[in-house]
C-alpha cells in the first residue's frame, strides 16, 4: 500500500491518539476512522494538496469518488463524520486556522445508493446454487457466474460478454472490455477461479454449439446469456438465500467495492478494478502497476 507523507501521517497519528485518550472511542471505530482517513489523505496527497490548502470543494471531490464507486450509504456517512472530526481536531490543536469540512453535511436518504450485501449475506447467496434439491442442470454455471460477479465487480454487460480467451486464470486476472471500448485487467480470487475451471470442464463442454463464439457463459441454446437471464438468476438465488433486500446483478458491483474499501483498500486500486477512474486521477496516474492491484485484491477481498 502507498505510504502517507510524514505530515499527513503525523496528523493522523495525533488524531487517533486523541480518539483513544481524550474521547475513549471503541477500537472498531478507531480502526474504521483510520482506514477512512488514510484513504482520504492519500487522495489529497495524490493531488499534491498540503493540509493547509485543502478546501471544501476538494473534500466534496473526494466524496464524489466514493459515491461514484457505490460505497454503502452508512459507510459514506461514517467517512463524512471521520473527515469532519479530523479537521475539527486540527483546528482545536491550532494546526489549521479553519475547518474546510465544517459545511460538509450528511446526505439525504433519497440520495442513497442501492442495497449492499453484508459479507454474511453474500456468502449465503454464493452458496445458494449448491443447496438446490434436486440439483439443477445449470447450477455449476450459475455458481461460477455469481462467484465471478463478486470477485470482480464487473457490470452486467461486461460479464455476459466475457470470452474464454480473456481469462488469464493462471495469472489470476480476467480482461474486461468496458464502456467506451476501454480494456482493463481485473484480479480474480482463488474461489472464483476454481468454480470457473470446474464449470468449463464439466458443463460448458456440454453446452457449446457451433455458434457459441467462445463466450464463457452459455445458455441452453449454446449462446451467451441475456441481461434478463442474469437478472432472473440473481433474483432466484437471493430468494433461496432468504435475502430480503431488493437486489440485482449490479448489487454485486456495489458490494464488491464496499467490501474492499471497508477493509482498507486503496481508492485508486478499486477505481481501476471497476473501470471507474475519474478524469483528474487519470491525468495524474496513466498506469497502475498490476502487481499492486492484485495485492490489494488479495489483501482486502473476502474471497481473495
Amino acid at each position: 500500500m502507498e505510504m502517507l507523507h510524514h505530515d499527513y501521517r503525523s496528523a493522523l497519528g495525533s488524531f487517533l491518539n486523541y480518539m483513544l485518550i481524550e474521547r475513549n472511542f471503541s477500537a472498531n471505530t478507531r480502526e474504521s476512522y483510520s482506514n477512512d482517513l488514510r484513504r482520504y489523505l492519500l487522495f489529497m496527497q495524490q493531488h499534491s494538496r498540503a493540509m493547509e490548502v485543502i478546501k471544501t470543494h476538494h473534500i466534496e471531490e473526494f466524496m464524489g469518488e466514493l459515491y461514484a464507486i457505490g460505497l454503502e450509504a452508512s459507510s459514506i456517512a461514517r467517512n463524512i463524520s471521520a473527515i469532519r472530526s479530523f479537521h475539527k481536531f486540527l483546528v482545536l490543536e491550532h494546526a489549521l486556522g479553519t475547518n474546510p469540512a465544517e459545511n460538509i453535511h450528511q446526505p439525504k436518504k433519497a440520495h442513497y445508493l442501492p442495497s449492499v450485501l453484508t459479507v454474511e449475506e453474500i456468502i449465503r447467496l454464493l452458496a445458494a446454487p449448491d443447496a438446490q434439491n434436486p440439483p439443477g442442470k445449470y447450477d455449476l454455471r450459475d455458481k461460477a457466474m455469481l462467484e465471478l460477479l463478486y470477485a470482480t465487480g464487473v457490470r452486467v454487460s461486461e460479464l455476459i460478454n466475457i470470452r474464454q480467451q480473456s481469462l488469464y486464470l493462471d495469472a489470476g486476472f480476467v480482461r474486461i472490455f468496458g464502456k467506451g471500448a476501454k480494456e482493463r485487467l481485473v484480479p480474480v480470487g482463488s474461489s472464483a477461479i476454481a468454480w470457473i475451471r470446474r464449470y468449463q470442464a464439466e458443463l460448458r463442454l456440454a453446452l457449446v454449439q457451433r455458434n457459441s463464439d467462445d463466450y464463457l457463459f452459455l445458455n441452453a441454446r449454446g449462446i451467451k446469456l441475456s441481461r434478463m437471464a442474469l437478472f432472473t438468476m440473481v433474483q432466484k438465488y437471493a430468494l433461496m438465500a432468504g435475502i430480503e433486500k431488493n437486489i440485482s446483478p449490479h448489487t454485486f458491483r456495489h458490494t464488491f467495492a464496499t467490501h474492499l474499501l471497508e477493509g482498507g483498500a486503496d481508492l485508486r486500486a478499486v477505481q481501476e478494478m471497476l473501470g471507474h477512474r475519474s478524469i483528474v486521477t487519470t491525468q495524474i496516474y496513466t498506469h497502475i502497476d498490476r502487481s499492486f492491484i492484485k495485492e490489494v485484491h488479495k489483501s482486502f477481498h473476502p474471497r481473495g
